[in-house]
């Protein structure tokens, strides 16, 4: 009997099973990967426009060829040297003919990567006052980047959105009406604001995506002749239109899938990175230039191999007449160009026709089941980017599916959220504005307000903060590659359907904290109240702690918990998700001797630094969420050790005070506010971290009970310290702690914060020496403590100082627990 999955495949075989899977290739799609991507077994990848994989084949190709030959520096006229001349020369051939290229009329430099490319082009454009610099909306910040060099040479930069008012399925024909419509003009200089013609030779420059890395839309090339040749049209009169304008094409991402045909759409430059077409070399990309453009750009450097004479205590240089020559400085990077003949050997038995299609399959089934999803009471699960509600603006769409998600009352699920548990079902996507900040304000209509008031409200790229004002910040990617396969985009909308939509017996992420023995509701905590088991302090941040019996409390919480912490040379807060051999780091404070003692494993000497006396050797800042803390940094001897003891170079801080700055009472925003109205140290959320051992004792439950929980092959069990609590409570009921309004611990008041959001961290364990990572005890706890975007365990607590006894008051292991209910 055939189970939903196989008519699920067989529905969609019979829709594209044109286009999927390469039967006419040497290797089916299940063929391949089986054979060339063992790796990725037991995994969804689905990040293939951040970087797609490469094939065993290829890579062992590439050790072959490596391994077999003789290559050197090319630089020389020794038989190895002219033989890696020969490869490089037959790597830019075939780079031409992966484009339709003629090397008459074009050149391939070969670049660090498609920000090096673009950084080139902007570097020796030939600006001037009268020049503009036009963009499209949707463009990488590499791409966005070259506004610098035009703003600087007092050119104009122009942003403008590209629209298509005739039908799209006829777009790539000759009656395609191409619309432009700008934005405002910037300037840094008034030289440029002549209303005169301009003298001698003015050039201007246009750039594009080939496929827009945040939606998949994949922009007319027609654009390119337009542009070239009807500009006064295109720009309706405009004073930018006249001189000569080149156009520039980023296939960064469109490369990958279907590369843009040269002999057809005559672009002055295209940039590409080839890790993204084939997952190896990283490192190596290519600016291809026409050749007539080529002698436009004005080259101010020379180096080695660029020159055919110089003089060093004169001023003469005499350049070498190539293209590459001119502007490939030093020696180029000729293993890896080698290495890319073996790429596009795979390929090319694939074809880049089979492999458009292939990935188009893909992405446009995802695509229609993602717009076809609905909660129980009628409302759409998805928000799609880049398509509007026109099926066949489908087929203009690359392998990239870009989409947030609401649940049943319209608000949002954020996508760190998504991103959490997508990790924990092994499925790995992109998450944000993927380096497309035009593209992102477009789709997800964010004002400049709305991005400045981010901004200033602590808001960066990379950071946890999705949801701002009710508004997403970011998008959810998915995106495929040529070895994506049916089952790998069924396994990722069977998730979303899992884990994000509403049904009749289930409402993911809205609350779904069940499996409590007590409710909120009830009056009481159990038959007796619970009683305080054991105190831990952590004094370095992210490094073990110990506990005691006892121990005094100050305005920031237990004595010098979270007080100091390691940075790294660049300037990033270490902690165990990123570095996990903090985890190897011991520490005890005797208050007797006022000294903290640490160990680790790699260092001889157990170090001591002394509270009172072993400061300083200056001040600093340090920013730490939306918290500015002044710092106290330690000499040269006690940063040595603990970059010993951490295996990478850092300093430890200690902190001396702290400032709330990211919300005002004017414009705060929950979900960037932390406990501001408190005094911390390098705490993440509150003072204090409490967890119920009847709770740990539940979820060990839960772990034992289904036997998928287990690595390697062992069942996983937790114990209470695998959540670095400071006070873990017993004798009462499991989960009571949640509904706790305020306690007190003895004679010492504390309110409750709510439920502390857990991340990947507790999924590290430490055995025989090693950290070893699984998706426990997060995944169980995605099942039943997930609620509005967090998965809570353990409650964060404040010190409620409103008597001002904090400075005698201390805690006691065995002390009664009395809490009132919310």
């Amino acid at each position: 009997m055939k189970n939903s999955e196989d008519e699920q495949k067989e529905e969609f075989l019979r829709e594209f099973g044109d286009d999927y899977g390469y039967k006419s290739a040497p290797k089916n799609i299940d063929q391949l990967r089986a054979t060339e991507f063992k790796r990725l077994a037991g995994v969804v990848y689905l990040d293939h426009a951040g970087a797609t994989l490469y094939s065993e084949a290829q890579l062992e190709s590439v050790f072959k060829d490596l391994n077999s030959n003789l290559y050197a520096n090319p630089h020389s006229q020794s038989s190895c040297s002219l033989n890696t001349s020969d490869r490089v020369g037959e790597a830019r051939t075939q780079v031409l003919d992966y484009f339709n290229a003629s090397s008459r009329e074009y050149s391939v430099i070969f670049t660090s990567g498609a920000t090096a490319a673009l950084k080139l082009v902007g570097e020796s454009f030939p600006w001037s006052s009268q020049s503009c610099f036009m963009y499209s909306m949707e463009n990488h910040n590499s791409v966005l980047g070259i506004r610098e060099y035009a703003l600087n040479q007092g050119a104009a930069a122009l942003a403008v959105d590209v629209e298509e008012t005739a039908d799209y399925r006829n777009s790539r024909g000759a009656n395609s009406a191409i619309r432009l419509f700008r934005h405002h003009e910037l300037r840094r200089s008034e030289r440029g604001l002549s209303k005169e013609d301009p003298t001698g030779n003015v050039y201007n420059l246009f750039a594009f995506p080939s496929e827009c890395n945040f939606s998949g839309t994949r922009f007319n090339l027609d654009l390119v002749k337009l542009i070239k040749e009807d500009s006064h049209n295109a720009l309706e009169g405009s004073t930018y239109s006249r001189g000569c304008w080149m156009v520039l094409i980023d296939a960064a991402k469109g490369g990958a899938t279907e590369p843009p045909d040269l002999s057809k759409h005559k672009a002055d430059f295209v940039v590409i990175s080839f890790y993204k077409i084939f997952g190896y070399p990283t490192g190596l990309g290519a600016l291809i230039v026409r050749n007539e453009t080529a002698k436009l750009l004005k080259k101010t450097y020379f180096s080695g191999g660029t020159v055919a004479a110089s003089v060093a205590d004169i001023d003469f240089v005499k350049r070498r007449a190539g293209v590459e020559e001119i502007f490939e400085d030093g020696t180029i990077s000729y293993l890896s160009i080698a290495s890319i003949l073996h790429g596009f050997r795979i390929l090319n038995t694939l074809t880049m026709s089979a492999i458009s299609r292939h990935t188009t399959s893909l992405a446009t089934f995802v695509r229609k089941t993602l717009s076809a999803m609905k909660h129980e009471n009628g409302t759409h699960v998805c928000t799609l980017y880049g398509a509007n509600s026109s099926k066949v603006l489908f087929e203009g769409m690359g392998p990239i599916v870009s989409f947030n998600l609401r649940r049943p009352d319209g608000s949002w699920f954020g996508y760190r959220e998504v991103e959490k548990l997508a990790s924990l079902a092994g499925i790995q996507l992109r998450m944000g504005c993927f380096c497309n900040p035009g593209a992102c304000a477009k789709y997800l209509g964010l004002s400049h307000s709305d991005l400045l008031s981010n901004f200033e409200a602590g808001h960066v790229c990379w950071d946890d903060h999705d949801v701002l004002r009710g508004k997403p910040t970011g998008a959810v990617r998915a995106s495929f590659g040529y070895m994506s396969t049916f089952e790998d985009a069924s396994n990722f909308v069977n998730f979303i359907k899992a884990s994000f939509v509403s049904l009749p017996s289930r409402t993911p992420g809205v609350n779904t904290l069940r499996g409590t023995t007590i409710s909120p509701a009830i009056e009481g905590i159990g038959r007796a109240n619970p009683r305080l088991k054991s105190i831990s302090i952590y004094p370095i941040k992210s490094c073990l702690g110990f506990s005691v019996n006892s121990w005094p409390l100050t305005t920031t919480g237990l004595l010098h918990d979270r007080e100091w912490l390691l940075r790294s040379t660049s300037g990033e807060i270490l902690t165990q998700k990123k570095v996990p051999d903090m985890c190897h780091v011991t520490t005890l404070i005797d208050l007797d001797l006022g000294i903290l003692f640490v160990e680790s494993p790699r260092c001889k000497e157990k170090l001591q630094i002394k509270l009172k006396s072993d400061f300083p050797v200056g001040k600093d800042e340090v920013n730490i969420h939306p918290q500015r803390y002044e710092v106290e940094v330690y000499h040269d001897e006690i940063d040595i050790w603990f970059s010993d003891a951490v295996g990478r170079p850092c300093t430890l801080l200690r902190c001396s005070g702290q400032q709330g700055y990211a919300c005002s009472n004017r414009n705060r925003i929950s979900r960037l506010c932390r406990d501001l109205e408190t005094k911390m140290n390098f705490v993440n959320e509150a003072q204090f971290l409490l967890v119920s051992e009847e709770s740990v004792n539940d979820l060990n439950a839960r772990l034992r009970s289904n036997v998928q929980h287990q690595f390697d092959g062992e069942l996983i069990q937790v114990s209470t310290s695998r959540f670095r609590p400071n006070l873990v409570v017993c004798g009462g009921e499991a989960y009571a702690e949640d509904g706790w309004r305020s306690l007190r611990i003895g004679k010492t008041e504390f309110i409750s914060l709510g439920g502390c959001n857990r991340c990947q961290m507790i999924n590290l364990s430490f055995q025989g020496g090693k950290v070893q990572r699984s998706n426990e005890p997060l995944a169980t706890l995605a099942e039943y403590r997930r609620t509005k975007g967090k998965i809570t365990f353990g409650i964060l607590l404040r010190h409620d100082d409103s008597t001002g006894k904090h400075s005698d008051a201390w805690l006691h292991v065995g002390e009664e627990i009395r809490a009132s209910l919310a």
